[in-house]
């Protein structure tokens, strides 16, 4: 196994992406904790963990909210002594054309987004430091961070500026042996896409822009966070890891 007796924190780490991760680190041995604002949905993803015969936590809360990312390192904490992963998944992805984008809507993308991952890295790092413990902090971003596409402003600019804050990271954070890299999938069949997938007349043509031809899964995903996670990508840091059946290349 290998992240046996290792501890890892996902945000939104109840449904998607998230929870695919979520039971792929429980079936290497880690000891998961995983947070969101859906309780019922955290229970039944923690519940799967357990059955399986993993151990995991539930911590409901808000990463737009420090009092509230505090309280979720503090509990991992309480419970387990430290966090070797973090995965900074929760995030959020509404649609609107740049002229109709309310500034609301601009505001939210860059709390949960973009100030989430800020928060919670920070307070991880923080922790890891005070410990002298090496770590592995992974940052969800997307296609979307190196290369726009429409409707998607406020998403674009929150996952351009992921990309940027993990090599800030990183730069900050390896003397002390932690290691900050991103993923950047392109598109997953989750319930952020589900709409686009829903509608055969859109769908269909959105595919062509994947030359592999079809979504990517959310196992696809985590097959590559836990690789960032454990020592298979040791001298790695900084890097923005691109996982999209090759969208990208259309994209850009």
């Amino acid at each position: 196994m290998r992240l046996k007796q290792q501890v890892a924190l996902i945000t939104g780490g109840s449904t998607g992406i998230g929870k695919a991760t979520a039971l792929r680190f429980a079936s290497e041995g880690a000891k998961v904790a995983i947070t969101g604002r859906n309780r019922t949905m955290l229970q039944e993803t923690a519940g799967e963990i357990e059955t399986a015969g993993g151990e995991a936590i539930w911590i409901d809360g808000d990463v737009q909210y420090n009092v509230d990312v505090r309280r979720m390192v503090d509990t991992v904490l309480e419970r387990w002594g430290t966090v070797d992963v973090l995965v900074n998944n929760a995030g959020i992805c509404k649609p609107a054309p740049f002229l109709d984008l309310e500034e609301e809507e601009w505001d939210r993308h860059m709390a949960i987004n973009l100030k989430g991952t800020f928060l919670t890295g920070q307070a991880v790092a923080k922790e890891l430091v005070r410990q002298g413990k090496a770590g592995s902090i992974i940052n969800m971003s997307s296609v979307n961070g190196l290369a726009a596409e429409g409707d998607q402003a406020h998403y674009n600019a929150t996952k351009g500026g992921i990309n940027l804050l993990t090599m800030s990271m990183a730069l900050e954070l390896a003397p002390y042996g932690i290691r900050v890299n991103a993923l950047c999938p392109g598109f997953i069949e989750t319930r952020l896409t589900k709409p686009l997938i829903d509608n055969p007349t859109a769908y269909g043509p959105y595919l062509k822009t994947i030359p592999m031809g079809r979504a990517g899964m959310p196992e696809e995903i985590a097959d590559a966070a836990l690789f960032m996670a454990t020592n298979d990508s040791r001298y790695m840091t900084g890097h923005c890891l691109v996982v999209d059946g090759g969208q990208l290349i259309k994209l850009s």
